[in-house]
């Protein structure tokens, strides 16, 4: 079977079988705040100090759109939603920033599914802030 063709066949069944997930109901910000992680087996967040958050937060969305299997859902701004699949199994991750204020921008990446995400969320958060030069 050629690659293109497992690329669309084996998400589409995933999401026939629900592997993708519902999309978590605590989705937002609320108060200018995004929820917290329940658990950190699957869920990762962070603040990040940064000269203008508006800037921080179009910067990152111009690297999202870049990122395969990444889909920009909502954009505001001082919000972003969007969604990361994986590539094997096309399991769903969701990733919200949130320009709390002009310096800080909250992070938050959760899975949608399981108990554990192996560090995926963790180690996204971690990329992200390297894009913005954050240690």
């Amino acid at each position: 079977m050629p690659p293109f063709l497992l690329q669309i066949t084996i998400p589409l069944l995933l999401g026939l079988f629900h592997f993708i997930g519902p999309v978590p109901a605590d989705l937002g910000a609320d108060g200018g705040q995004l929820s917290p992680c329940a658990s950190p087996a699957h869920c990762a967040s962070a603040t990040w100090q940064v000269a203008d958050s508006s800037v921080a937060l179009e910067k990152l969305s111009e690297v999202i759109k870049t990122t395969p299997r990444t889909e920009i859902i909502t954009k505001r701004d001082d919000y972003l939603h969007a969604t990361y699949s994986s590539r094997i199994f096309g399991f769903v991750d969701d990733l919200e920033l949130a320009a709390n204020d002009a310096v800080t921008l909250e992070a938050r990446s959760i899975s949608r599914l399981g108990e554990s995400d192996l560090g995926v969320n963790a180690q996204r958060l971690e990329n992200l802030s390297q894009s913005l030069d954050i240690q």
